[in-house]
């Protein structure tokens, strides 16, 4: 092709397609919004539509913030496009689901040209000016192909720029940044500019990979190479823009639609994003959090199982971008390698071909796991601690005062009032760990053992996740005291009396009763150390592992802080700081759940996505129909 074609190519691909931003601007003035929120709905939504813009003004009429003369910060990526990024996708995706989530995940694929600036309202449109100009400027210059060279550390993972290529971008870098800092700047009394727009001039890269657990480095690195480095991609240098005021939040999604209850109380629907500052939540009430919609920028209380984890960039908005259009990359795609839609996402044939014969010989294999998870919901979880006295007759007879209560309460020879500091699961909590149970089997789940912490809560959701995988007839579960949670968390200050094996058998729970547990019920000490605690749970696990030679499922069900007592120690990470270990152990749901694989051939443990989902669920309050109904 031709060079005069190729830059007409590329001044037609760099038209902006929607209307000029101050065309927009009349649009809204004429509809009667004041000039600055017109111009703060426009920046926040990318300057792309009339509707969008008045769509975000309704949405925030409530907006305590929206008069505040804040600006969005703006950053510029060069983003790949094309198979490569459909390569890059694919790898994001099963590096996740084989690793877990790193730093990396909560961006999409970029290279970083120009850190994060500020730039008011009413300049954004000479920033989409600047980038067009400044794109022309070096068409000519960019090069038919980057150079992508595969680094990988213990803690990172991804490809360097050539240098030749990464001189060319940082001089557009540092193009763009001169003319944008004179744009988006505003002069001081002093006379000098207050806005700084910083290049990035160190080692380009593209990130694959950030602060994951080292023992994942040798997975990732298989899965990186999949990648090919020189595939057909065309590069954008993109604009986008952030809410300042949320850097250092975290970012939720709402999962399911919450109606207020209160005044204090945030509204939100599912899909919403949610801003979370970890700093503000340590005296909310357990189970909620307070954050602010990105959707209306209010602020209030929402329940925490409404939400999932979302990532920082899910609330970016992308303005303007410059496409480079080469010669030798203008219509590479080939009509044989179409890209393929799969569940809302594009992928590339020949990745995933390859992802599969990574994944197939890392399967080959049959490995031993361990599945560390809570007991289901307790029943003085919902009634409170004085749940046994709602249920008691005169005569200190049991009776169901509500049919979350179970129907019955298993015989003991001591009595009964034990069952305040032993308490049983709630018949949620039976149905909760059947669930599970379930799906475990529907998921082709082989358990081979199973170790229970010896209350009686962790030994019915054992007995109940084994019925549902329907192996309650040929696994049956150890009791093991060691697995009990930290004893300084328990309210009577004394270790519970806990149900004798022979009474557990008598209530037709499948006992093993030839297990010699490790850690005698004896030695358990009354508010213990956090350290006495933490020295407990990794020589349990150890023995727990060592006694268990077979491939399969080797399930523990123990209580919240389980999960990362047992895990830990047995991935190599170090123990977490007793006031990190409370504030992680207060969000772990009933039946929430880890999962560890076995390298055999590396002699050690990762950890990788459980191989079902947890049950999220709302409260659902006492009723009695004359309250309101009948009665004023």
């Amino acid at each position: 092709m031709a060079v005069a074609e190729t830059q007409l190519y590329a001044k037609v691909s760099n038209r902006h397609r929607s209307r000029s931003t101050s065309v927009l601007l009349e649009s809204l003035l004429a509809k009667g919004f004041p000039a600055h929120i017109a111009q703060k709905a426009l920046a926040a939504t990318g300057q792309k539509t009339v509707e969008e813009a008045a769509k975000w003004l309704h949405s925030h009429c409530n907006d305590p913030s929206l008069e505040d003369p804040i600006p969005q910060e703006y950053a510029l990526y060069l983003c790949p496009t094309g198979c490569l990024h459909n390569y890059l996708l694919e790898f994001w995706k099963e590096s996740k689901r084989q690793c877990g989530k790193n730093r990396a995940h909560e961006v999409f694929p970029h290279i970083t040209l120009c850190d994060f600036f500020t730039c008011e309202d009413q300049k954004v449109e000479l920033l989409y000016d600047t980038l067009k100009r400044v794109g022309e400027s070096f068409s000519l210059r960019f090069p038919p192909s980057i150079s992508l060279l595969l680094h990988s550390s213990t803690s990172y993972l991804g490809f360097f720029i050539d240098d030749k290529h990464a001189n060319i971008l940082k001089e557009f870098a540092q193009a763009f940044s001169s003319e944008a800092s004179a744009v988006a700047g505003r002069t001081n009394i002093s006379g000098k500019m207050n806005c700084h727009v910083k290049p990035c001039l160190k080692q380009l890269h593209l990130t694959l990979s950030h602060r994951f657990y080292p023992h994942h480095q040798k997975t990732l690195e298989q899965l990186a190479k999949c990648i090919n480095p020189e595939e057909t991609c065309q590069w954008v240098a993109a604009l986008y823009s952030r809410d300042m005021r949320f850097v250092h939040y975290q970012t939720l999604r709402a999962l399911f639609q919450y109606k207020p209850q209160n005044i204090d109380e945030l509204m939100i629907n599912a899909g919403d994003f949610i801003y979370v500052d970890p700093t503000q939540q340590s005296e909310v009430s357990e189970g909620w959090v307070i954050g602010t919609s990105h959707r209306t920028g209010c602020r209030g209380f929402l329940p925490e199982n409404y939400t999932e984890r979302a990532n920082e960039s899910d609330t970016w908005v992308k303005h303007r971008e410059y496409v480079f259009v080469t010669a030798s990359r203008l219509f590479t795609q080939t009509e044989n390698e179409p890209n393929v839609r799969t569940n809302g996402e594009v992928q590339s044939p020949r990745m995933s071909r390859s992802i599969t014969k990574v994944l197939s010989l890392q399967n080959a294999t049959p490995r031993r796991s361990v599945l560390v998870m809570r007991h289901g919901e307790r029943v003085d979880q919902v009634f409170g601690k004085s749940w046994l006295q709602q249920c008691l007759t005169a005569d200190g007879k049991y009776y169901r005062a509500d049919l979350n209560f179970p129907s019955t309460l298993p015989k003991r020879k001591d009595s009964m009032k034990h069952f305040e500091y032993d308490p049983p699961l709630s018949c949620c909590g039976i149905f909760q760990s059947r669930l599970i149970g379930e799906a475990l089997l529907d998921q082709e789940v082989t358990v081979s053992y199973v170790y229970s912490s010896p209350a009686l809560r962790c030994i019915q959701t054992a007995q109940h996740i084994l019925q549902g995988l329907k192996l309650d007839q040929k696994v049956k579960i150890r009791v093991e005291p060691g697995l009990f949670e930290w004893t300084k968390w328990e309210a009577s200050r004394v270790i519970p009396s806990f149900m004798t094996v022979t009474e557990l058998i008598e209530a037709s729970y499948k006992i093993d009763t030839s297990y010699r547990c490790n850690f005698p019920l004896s030695s358990l000490v009354p508010s213990e150390s956090y350290e006495e605690y933490v020295s407990r749970s990794s020589v349990v696990i150890k023995q727990i592992i060592n006694a268990c030679p077979s491939k399969g499922v080797i399930l523990i069900v123990g209580h919240g802080s389980s999960l990362v007592s047992f895990t830990r120690p047995l991935i190599g990470l170090p123990n977490r700081d007793s006031k990190d270990f409370a504030q992680v152990i207060r969000k772990i749901p009933s039946l929430g759940m880890c999962f560890c694989e076995e390298l055999t051939e590396e002699n050690k443990w990762q950890m990788v996505n459980p191989p079902v989902k947890t049950l999220t669920h709302g409260a659902n309050a006492a009723f009695n129909w004359r309250n309101g109904i009948v009665e004023d």
